[in-house]
């Protein structure tokens, strides 16, 4: 947070605003940091950007695992979880009066004015790991897409035999290169057009996925799949997260009922790169291509508050650094040799370790599914009740404190059933052998 009491605690990037004159003000928030620019529409695009991964394409075969009865319920399920508990976070965006009270500009920001103590700690490190798994499976992810489609003109030239193996390590090097980059540009809110460009690509290859699996369902003339599956406050805020949390529901759904529907039990693991459909094989890579161009943006949407978190903490530290606060601005990009220096040197560890574990996909399950119950339900509700002053042993309690303890153990679950896939990784493991 900026302070009043002289320039020393100001970021770098708010000097020129806070330090001019008083024509200045109409360029300053309410609380005299730089006027904040986002919208409905660009807050809706971080979030889809963010929420509506190529994981969507993995459904199938998620869905798969439960069958028809319990699939989709199990989605309709978490997706009212993630819609209320984000309505309830949004809820916490001010401190105290809803409307003119102190603004909470991040999570840890949140969860320090309303719960405090060894709670900031706990939430800053289950955050911030979770970011940076997700900056390195991305990595890997990008990878597999851009692989896909040398594979994908590789089966259509010389057949469906042909095993069409290549390395993906100079595609993951690739996709840092262009990281390092985007990098350079300083704020999460200077991002906005990528996360649209970001958000259009996710519309473009999840209904691909969904055009191919409806042609493949009528292809086969019926549904494929069984009924148990395998055997074994009114704010922009709330309303983006609405619209966002509604519209990857209903694609989250179409996606992995449609695939499920084209594919029945034998669904793959991911409906583009995991090769359920081999022609057209351009309607294929226009897909993957897609894919890597949403992960570009994503990687951004994920890194930017890690980026933020460490340069705050640096500008404080020293705050008459010129190596830390010097910058050039060159369009959307500000140039300093410490952003410069650290952003490249960040991007450049997380490709190194998709590289070096390649099965890291596993462990990114692993830190999804141990973040899921703290980042999406503890810590929404706790701040909520804290909040709101919701008495305790009241009803509103006691079922608030049931959703989240029910969280729980689907935590639990899903983190022992990501431990067992790591082991299972580690059985064959040889690294850099992507």
């Amino acid at each position: 947070m900026a302070s009043h009491n002289g320039p020393k605690h100001v970021p770098p990037m708010e000097v020129s605003v806070e330090a001019g004159n008083a024509g200045a003000a109409e360029w300053l928030d309410d609380d005299g940091r730089p006027r904040r620019k986002g919208t409905f529409w660009t807050a809706s695009a971080h979030i889809i950007t963010a929420v509506i991964g190529s994981g969507v394409l993995s459904l199938a075969w998620a869905i798969a695992q439960l069958g028809w009865v319990a699939g989709p319920a199990a989605m309709l399920l978490f997706a009212f979880v993630t819609y209320y508990t984000a309505t309830l976070l949004a809820e916490c965006y001010r401190t105290g009066d809803p409307e003119t009270g102190k603004r909470n500009y991040t999570y840890m920001d949140a969860v320090r004015s309303n719960l405090g103590g060894a709670k900031v700690v706990f939430c800053g490190v289950i955050q911030y790991a979770n970011l940076v798994g997700v900056a390195i499976g991305y990595t890997i992810a990008s990878s597999i897409s851009m692989q896909a489609i040398r594979r994908a003109g590789c089966f259509h030239k010389n057949g469906h035999g042909d095993p069409c193996k290549s390395s993906s390590n100079p595609y993951m090097i690739l996709f840092g290169i262009v990281q390092i980059l985007f990098s350079q540009i300083p704020d999460f809110d200077q991002i906005w057009w990528l996360s649209i460009v970001a958000a259009v690509m996710s519309f473009t290859y999840s209904s691909i996925g969904l055009a191919l699996g409806i042609a493949q369902t009528i292809s086969n003339g019926k549904f494929m799949g069984s009924l148990t599956g395998i055997s074994i406050g009114a704010d922009v805020m709330q309303k983006a997260t609405r619209l966002s949390v509604a519209t990857t529901t209903i694609f989250y759904m179409l996606c992995g009922c449609m695939g499920y529907a084209a594919f029945g039990d034998n669904a793959p693991d991911n409906l583009l790169t995991g090769f359920g459909f081999y022609e057209p094989f351009w309607l294929l890579d226009v897909a993957n291509i897609a894919i890597v161009v949403h992960l570009v943006g994503a990687y951004q949407v994920f890194c930017q508050p890690i980026f933020a978190f460490v340069e705050r903490r640096a500008a404080a530290a020293w705050p008459d650094s010129a190596f830390i606060s010097r910058e050039l601005r060159v369009g959307p990009f500000a140039l300093s040799v410490f952003r410069l220096t650290w952003r490249s040197v960040f991007v450049c560890v997380t490709t190194v370790v998709a590289m070096l574990l390649p099965f890291f996909g596993n462990v990114v399950g692993f830190l999804g599914a141990v973040s899921f119950w703290p980042l999406t339900v503890y810590f929404p509700v706790e701040m909520y009740i804290k909040q709101r002053r919701v008495p305790r042993g009241s009803t509103k309690w006691i079922c608030l404190q049931t959703l989240s303890v029910s969280c729980l153990i689907v935590s639990i679950a899903a983190a022992a059933g990501s431990i067992a896939d790591v082991i299972d990784a580690l059985k064959v493991y040889r690294p850099f052998s992507s």
